[in-house]
């Protein structure tokens, strides 16, 4: 949709309207003009391609490997277990999910503050999929050229053949990328059986379709509308920027003034840079920028123009390298440097988190215990004239296998649990256990004492957990 409104000049000597001068209109908002991507190859593309087969490998098949009988990856909800990688996480541990998103929050900063933007132009999800479906588009209905000649052309049977047969593999794709999310989260083998003979429930099938056309909208129709409006991450990216940020860019010394020119001209004769404005590095642009007007929040870094150029000028038998990564101070003339407060600061938190991290891990205790003492009342005294307190113990099993506690207690004198029996818990579940802890009167010397609890594992003596509480008795 289009808004126009009347502008109309002002003359400077008299802060007045200049009546001479006719209203002018000023676009508020322009539609939106499909980008035709050319195909290019290179070396940048060697490697997205390397990337693209590694993420969608990952993506499509970790939800299907089991390793034990465990799925490899799969998020438990209704059991609120979470297998990653054989390991079983579960609520208790949401503090290894906070630490997870740091440590991909700074590790997303120092590439950033390093390389620009490249995690967008090699790993981003959304960029992934719309070079897939891009990749379709191109084998059905051709080069850019004759892509632009069918949208141009009236209806015919080959247009209307060629249109149907992409969005229908564009949809299959969709459906995979779809039942495989979902498949994460809803064992992925039932998933398949039940959703083609009915047997899944509702929500199954509206998360499916809800990412089937999420994909098939985000990759195949709104594509560059995302990262230009949608995606946070284009409108932040300039706080991570500097000088000496590597990104993708045009050598202005070099390549200007541009024009065309023959093969074997001299351009020192025709007094025009390396760049012979062949327009190659837009024709490729996925966002549709222009690199050569500078560093643009749109460009996302998938070094498509580099591939471009440096085939044009391998041909032209020019140096390569006209757009390049490069940092702004490069292209000034100054030295860069690699290592500065900003990344240095970016590199040491992540690598603080990441070892924290791996720490948290390595000595996690694959079980836990809760006390808590009855507040209700201070104490009470038994028909034997022993002094009791009353306690919740809440025991949390993290175990691949049931775990079955014995629990001690200590701290006082003739101290001891009434009624002490074994707490069997099986494999991701807790079990509250109400216990009475009595103490004989002379053993106390002040209200209030510290006392601790043991829960030992009968097939893990290794097993061992802690907790301090208090144990209130008379004041002596």
């Amino acid at each position: 949709m289009t808004s126009k409104i009347p502008v109309t000049e002002i003359d400077p000597a008299t802060d007045s309207p200049n009546k001479n001068n006719k209203p002018e209109s000023v676009d508020l908002y322009a539609s939106r003009k499909k980008i035709y991507v050319k195909e290019v190859k290179g070396f940048f593309q060697k490697i997205r391609k390397v990337s693209l087969w590694a993420l969608m490998g990952m993506y499509f098949l970790f939800c299907w490997v089991s390793v034990d009988g465990q799925p490899l990856i799969y998020f438990n909800l209704p059991d609120r277990e979470f297998n990653l990688f054989t390991a079983t996480f579960y609520p208790q541990d949401f503090i290894l999910l906070s630490g997870m998103l740091i440590v991909a929050a700074f590790g997303l900063f120092f590439i950033t503050a390093l390389f620009g933007r490249i995690w967008c132009g090699y790993t981003c999800p959304q960029t992934v999929w719309t070079f897939i479906f891009m990749w379709v588009e191109e084998r059905i209905e051709g080069s850019r050229n004759k892509r632009i000649k069918l949208d141009k052309s009236p209806n015919s049977a080959e247009k209307v053949t060629k249109k149907s047969l992409k969005h229908g593999i564009w949809l299959l794709i969709a459906f995979a990328t779809g039942l495989t999310f979902v498949g994460y989260f809803y064992p992925v083998r039932d998933l398949s059986l039940d959703l083609f003979t009915f047997q899944a429930n509702g929500w199954a099938y509206f998360w499916v379709s809800f990412f089937t056309i999420a994909t098939y909208m985000n990759a195949g129709w709104l594509r560059e509308q995302v990262c230009l409006y949608m995606c946070p991450y284009a409108r932040f990216q300039s706080v991570m920027f500097d000088s000496d940020t590597r990104t993708v860019a045009y050598d202005f010394n070099r390549g200007e003034p541009r024009g065309g020119r023959k093969k074997s001209a001299s351009k020192e004769e025709l007094g025009l840079g390396d760049c012979i404005d062949c327009g190659m590095c837009v024709q490729v642009c996925p966002t549709g920028i222009d690199i050569r007007d500078g560093l643009q929040y749109e460009c996302i870094g998938c070094a498509l123009c580099i591939d471009a150029c440096d085939d044009v000028m391998e041909k032209m038998n020019y140096p390569k390298g006209l757009i390049r990564y490069a940092t702004e101070n490069e292209l000034e003339g100054r030295p860069s440097k690699l290592l500065r407060p900003r990344t240095f600061g970016y590199g040491a938190v992540l690598v603080l988190m990441v070892t924290a991290m791996v720490f948290t891990i390595m000595t996690r205790v694959p079980a836990q215990m809760e006390v808590l003492r009855d507040r209700g009342a201070l104490y009470g005294m038994t028909g034997q004239g022993l002094i009791e307190n009353s306690y919740t113990v809440k025991l949390t099993n993290k175990a691949e296998v049931p775990q079955t506690f014995e629990l001690k207690v200590s701290g006082l004198d003739t101290i001891a649990i009434l009624d002490n029996e074994p707490v069997r818990v099986p494999s991701g579940e807790s079990r509250t256990r109400p216990t009475v802890v009595v103490v004989a009167p002379e053993a106390i010397e002040q209200s209030n004492n510290a006392i601790q609890f043991r829960a030992v594992s009968q097939q893990d003596k290794t097993l061992v957990l802690e907790n301090e509480s208090r144990f209130v008795g008379p004041d002596r």
